[in-house]
């Protein structure tokens, strides 16, 4: 782990840069290597019963660890202020192991309705076949969600900001609601990254994040990693290693190497959201923008209390379009890429009503808040005035 600076803690570029890696590396090199091998040896019988019986931290077979694994782990421990982090194939591979670690049949789940469906979907269809209660309330209605607790909750879940709502949690009030009533807390941080926003700090009991946005930053692998401390990820970890839901040596390293200019691109991200944002706003064909850095949005004063910054995803809807005119915009511009992923250098763009719930029935997608006219914005790192140039020209 990085040690603290003179002044204090490092900060967070210190640390991207810098934590979890040891000073001196094999080979003399300044990145790590990548051990590119699924089994590890021992030297001896004796070597073995050490292993087990000393609980070293070393690696024995590619399915329980990996150094470059471990770095990347404790590189995001130190980013998120947690003690430990484990890592997972994907965004989902995270948080179904943190869930099926910790569930057992008639618990319940309570979660915040704008959580990504997919979440949502596995605890609908899939937990309940196993006894495990599910409940959905109004995102950010903490009564209701507090209402919804019984004897048999075990869990507690959102996401902040939301997808594609980008609605902001009162992350403090969130945990404070678990820690009184005894219940545990999950927030998925994926769209504002440890950069903008620090959950465990508020009293959360784990973080999630899909690496494969913000963290990686590239548009180049998956990853997922759930973030906590070490008594509450031991059986999740424990059991990643049954059910084999491990990331690649090759993945966790592109991940580390991402992770190195997460503040950097962070910092364009944010700017480059809030530009975007600001003039989307002030278009006539746009009807509303929902961005956590405009004072127009509903939770601008608890996003403002709590996050550095805002990210730089930005959804809008165009004023009086059906979904085939939402669609001639979305063609029309020239520099995001259309897509359904975020957080990577290239901006992506996509119409949430065509690309995530084109089987939906109206109805259906009515009870998920996705209209027809909804544009997803995902800002990458280009020039702002680019990306504004370019908006204009297709809004037009």
């Amino acid at each position: 782990m990085l040690h603290p600076n003179p002044a204090g803690a490092a900060g967070p570029s210190t640390a991207a840069v810098h934590a979890g890696e040891a000073r001196h590396k094999p080979g003399f090199s300044i990145t790590d290597p990548i051990f590119a091998t699924s089994t590890y040896t021992f030297r001896d019988t004796q070597s073995i019963v050490d292993f087990i019986e000393e609980k070293q931290t070393r690696e024995e077979y590619g399915r329980y660890g990996n150094p470059n694994e471990r770095t990347v782990e404790d590189k995001l421990a130190a980013l998120e202020g947690g003690e430990e982090a484990t890592l997972f194939a994907s965004g989902m591979g995270a948080l179904v192991g943190l869930l099926m670690a910790h569930l057992n049949a008639g618990d319940e789940i309570v979660f915040f309705d704008e959580c990504y469906h997919r979440s949502r979907e596995f605890c609908r269809k899939h937990l309940t076949r196993f006894g495990v209660g599910f409940q959905e309330v109004t995102s950010c209605d903490y009564e209701a969600m507090e209402r919804a607790i019984t004897p048999r909750t075990k869990f507690l879940v959102s996401e902040s900001p939301t997808n594609p709502h980008l609605s902001v949690v009162d992350i403090e009030r969130f945990a404070d609601i678990g820690r009184r009533r005894g219940v545990l807390t999950l927030i998925d941080a994926t769209l504002c990254t440890p950069y903008n926003l620090k959950p465990l700090e508020a009293g959360v009991d784990f973080v999630l994040h899909s690496a494969t946005k913000y963290l990686g930053g590239h548009n180049d692998l998956l990853a997922g990693v759930v973030i906590g401390s070490h008594k509450l990820l031991e059986p999740v970890r424990h059991l990643r290693g049954i059910m084999g839901g491990v990331n690649s040596p090759h993945n966790a390293y592109l991940l580390e190497r991402g992770l190195k200019t997460l503040a950097l691109r962070m910092e364009r991200h944010n700017a480059n959201g809030l530009a975007v944002a600001r003039f989307l706003e002030s278009h006539p064909r746009v009807e509303r923008v929902l961005y956590p850095g405009l004072e127009s949005h509903p939770y601008h004063d608890i996003a403002a209390r709590t996050m550095r910054g805002y990210g730089g995803l930005v959804t809008f809807f165009i004023k009086d379009a059906d979904w085939r005119q939402t669609a001639a915009v979305i063609d029309a511009v020239t520099i995001p890429r259309i897509g359904p992923s975020l957080g990577g250098v290239e901006s992506l763009i996509e119409q949430p009503m065509v690309m995530s719930y084109w089987n939906y029935s109206p109805a259906e997608r009515a009870t998920f808040r996705i209209a027809d006219n909804m544009v997803r914005l995902a800002c990458g790192i280009e020039d702002a005035d680019d990306l504004v140039a370019d908006l204009a020209q297709a809004l037009g």
